[in-house]
C-alpha cells in the first residue's frame, strides 16, 4: 500500500496518529502495545471530530494522568522498549524513531545521546505518539509512504530549557540528519508547525521527501492541529495505489540512503559472508564486501551496507552483535532511483519472478530471477541455460504492459 503523508501546515505526533484513527484503525490497536508497556491508567485518549477552516477531521489530545511524569534517559526508555512483548516490527519501529530523537537531542546539547533526558520528548504523550502511530501504520501494512515537506515555524517555543528558536533545534538537527527539505514558513504567524516528533515519525517511516506521486487515492485520513491559524490547520494521509501517468515519462525520484562502513582485519571468509547475510536480512539494500590493505600491511576487508536511513539503529545492532568492529562509520548520500516492481512470468516450465524497472522514456528493463531460473532447471533435469531461454521467450511474447 502506498501512502501519501500531506503536511502542509506541519507535522506532529498527535496530527499523524488523529489521521490514523480517522483511516479507521481501531483504538485497541494503539492501546494494546502501550498497555503492554506499562502506560495503562497513566493516560486518557481525547479523540473528537472537529473542523478547521471548515475542513473535518479527527483531533486527537493526549491527557496524562500522572502530577510529574517522570523524565527518564534515553538508555532507560530504550531498555523499556527492547523489553516490551511486542511483534519485532513495531519494536524496531519505535527505537529507530526514539533513537533518532535521542541522536538529534544529543547533538544540539552537545552530551552522549545515553545522557539525554526526554523532557518533552520522553513524557507520556509522545510515548503514545510514538507507539500508536508505529502500531497504526503497520496495522496498515504500508509498504512505501511518501511525504510532502513541511514547513518548521518560526518565531520562539517555550521549552524545559527556556525559550527556543524556531525551527526547534531537534527539527533542524533532524532535518539536517536525514536531508529532509524543510517548506517556508512564510506567510504563516509565529509558532511552532513542525515537531521534533512528528518529523522523527515522518523521517523513519518516510522513503522520500517531495510532491504527491501518481496514486490511486482509495483512503484520506485527516488530523487536525489544535492551533487556530488563518488556513486548515490539518495534515492527511492519502492511502492508493502508485499508478504511472499514462504516456508520460517516468522521471526517477531522488531518494536519501544510509551508507555505514567498517574495515574488518580479524574475520574469516566464512564470518564475512554470515556478517553479509544477517545485514542484508536485518533490512539493508545492498552489502558489498572488498579487500583492503590495512595499516602495518595487514590484509582486511571493508564492508559497506546501504539502507534506508530508517534502519539504521538495527543494523547497527547488528554490526555490534555479529562483527568484530569497534567503530562504524555512517553518511547519508542522496541517489536516483528508477521506479521497480516485480511480477510473475508464465512460463512452459512453470511460473517465474520477474524485476522490473521503469526508465525515463516509459520503457521497462526486465530481469529474471535467478533464484527462479535454478528452482525450475533442477525441478525439470534441465540445463540453466536451457531454462533462462524458454523463459526468454515467454518474456518477448508477453512483455511488461504501458502503463502498470
Amino acid at each position: 500500500m502506498l501512502a501519501l503523508l500531506d503536511c502542509p501546515t506541519g507535522l506532529a505526533g498527535n496530527m499523524l496518529l488523529a489521521a490514523v484513527l480517522d483511516l479507521g484503525v481501531p483504538l485497541e490497536v494503539i492501546e494494546r502495545p502501550l498497555d503492554q508497556l506499562g502506560l495503562a491508567g497513566r493516560y486518557r485518549l481525547q479523540v473528537q471530530e472537529r473542523k478547521s477552516a471548515g475542513l473535518r477531521g479527527l483531533h486527537l489530545q493526549v491527557e496524562p494522568l500522572e502530577s510529574e511524569p517522570a523524565h527518564r534517559s534515553w538508555a532507560t526508555i530504550a531498555a523499556e522498549l527492547r523489553q516490551a512483548p511486542w511483534p519485532d516490527a513495531l519494536r524496531h519501529r519505535v527505537l529507530i524513531v526514539f533513537a533518532l530523537l535521542a541522536e538529534a537531542e544529543a547533538a544540539v546539547h552537545g552530551i552522549a545521546p545515553e545522557q539525554v533526558h526526554f523532557h518533552e520528548v520522553g513524557a507520556i504523550d509522545a510515548l503514545v505518539d510514538v507507539v500508536g502511530v508505529c502500531a497504526g501504520l503497520l496495522q496498515l501494512g504500508i509498504s512505501q509512504l511518501i511525504c510532502t515537506p513541511p514547513p518548521a515555524g518560526h518565531g520562539q517555543v517555550h521549552s524545559a530549557h527556556g525559550p527556543l528558536p524556531l525551527p526547534a533545534p531537534a527539527v533542524l538537527e533532524i532535518a539536517r540528519r536525514q536531508a529532509i527539505p524543510l517548506a517556508s514558513a512564510a506567510g504563516f504567524g509565529p509558532g511552532e508547525l513542525t515537531t521534533p516528533t512528528g518529523l522523527a515519525l515522518a523521517a523513519c517511516w518516510a522513503s522520500s521527501f517531495g510532491p504527491m506521486p501518481a496514486m490511486l487515492p482509495r483512503q484520506v485520513g485527516v488530523g487536525l492541529g489544535s492551533r487556530s491559524l488563518d488556513r486548515a490547520n490539518a495534515l492527511r494521509l492519502v492511502l492508493g495505489d502508485p499508478l504511472d501517468p499514462a504516456g508520460a515519462a517516468a522521471s526517477p525520484s531522488l531518494a536519501t540512503v544510509l551508507v555505514q562502513q567498517a574495515q574488518i582485519d580479524d574475520a574469516s571468509a566464512e564470518d564475512l559472508a554470515a556478517l553479509a547475510d544477517l545485514l542484508r536480512r536485518g533490512g539493508a539494500l545492498d552489502v558489498l564486501v572488498q579487500p583492503v590493505s590495512m595499516k602495518k600491511g595487514r590484509l582486511g576487508h571493508s564492508v559497506t551496507v546501504i539502507a534506508r536511513p530508517q534502519q539504521a539503529e538495527a543494523l547497527r545492532q547488528l554490526w555490534w552483535q555479529h562483527s568484530s568492529t569497534l567503530g562504524l562509520r555512517e553518511t547519508l548520500q542522496q541517489r536516483w532511483e528508477l521506479q521497480r516492481r516485480q511480477r510473475k512470468l508464465d512460463t512452459p516450465l512453470g511460473p517465474l519472478g520477474v524485476k522490473e524497472a521503469l526508465l525515463p522514456d516509459g520503457r521497462w528493463r526486465s530481469k529474471l530471477e535467478h533464484d527462479d531460473l535454478c528452482a525450475l532447471a533442477e525441478r525439470h533435469g534441465l540445463p540453466l541455460a536451457a531454462v533462462r531461454a524458454i523463459a526468454l521467450t515467454a518474456l518477448s511474447t508477453h512483455p511488461s504492459e504501458q502503463p502498470c
